[in-house]
């Protein structure tokens, strides 16, 4: 038996799984994995990523990240893949109790998932620091430089930046889904990035499946890995 025969049959024998995942799961509709530097980031910016899109940064130099957030972060004309509809539909089914990701694109709710934890926020939802007025992704992207309340405050987008903690309450909620999961499927992160990596330890069944091209540090953990594409994976199941 093959491992997505495999994946199939664990599935079709499970009513409470939980799927936990990271940036391949966004690659796959076209949206960069910001740690894949390309070319063009090196001509356009002075610092790496991880330096743009932390809390020290945003507070120092506002506009330069701005910059960044609105050239790379924002991506409104993603659509959801074979693996966001699948989920959804296995939520829809009764199967699926909660999807946990990282990713901060919201494209698990266009594709009608409705229980989804999202551990570093969304790009979608974005408040002014001041008065807390609520203003969507499309007038962070429209406005220029810092973009600024009618209140005079300074509009922050509702991700997690390096330097910034989980919200405790979306992090105990996923802690509870993984440690009652039946099954739990991670896919499509590198399980590299704590805390978030750290929730598969929360789990405690025997029904452990990373899907991943590349190799994980818990690939020994799992009861099944299954190597390639997640989108492509999730279509044929």
């Amino acid at each position: 038996m093959d491992s997505i025969e495999r994946l199939k049959e664990l599935v079709d024998s499970t009513d409470n799984l939980v799927f936990f995942g990271g940036a391949g799961v966004s690659t796959e509709s076209g949206i960069p994995d910001f740690r894949s530097v390309d070319g063009l980031y090196n001509q356009k910016y002075d610092y790496p990523p991880e330096t743009i899109l932390s809390h020290s940064f945003y507070r120092k130099c506002t506009d330069e990240f701005y910059r960044f957030y609105r050239d790379k972060m924002i991506c409104l004309w993603a659509r959801p893949n074979a693996a966001h509809m699948k989920l959804a539909q296995w939520e829809q089914e009764g199967k699926l109790k909660a999807v946990i990701t990282q990713n901060i694109d919201g494209l698990h709710q266009a594709a009608g998932s409705k229980k989804v934890l999202e551990l570093h926020g969304s790009v979608l939802r974005n408040y002014c620091e001041r008065c807390h007025k609520f203003y969507d992704a499309e007038y962070i992207l429209h406005s220029a430089g810092v973009p600024a309340c009618e209140c005079g405050g300074i509009i922050k987008p509702d991700v997690v930046l390096y330097e910034e903690g989980l919200d405790q309450q979306v992090l105990q909620e996923a802690m509870r889904c993984i440690t009652n999961a039946d099954m739990l499927i991670v896919g499509g992160t590198s399980l590299a990035v704590y805390p978030a990596a750290g929730l598969i330890d929360y789990y405690r069944g025997n029904k452990l499946v990373l899907i991943n091209k590349e190799p994980t540090s818990k690939d020994s953990m799992a009861d099944l890995v299954v190597s390639g594409s997640i989108g492509e994976i999730f279509s044929r199941l």
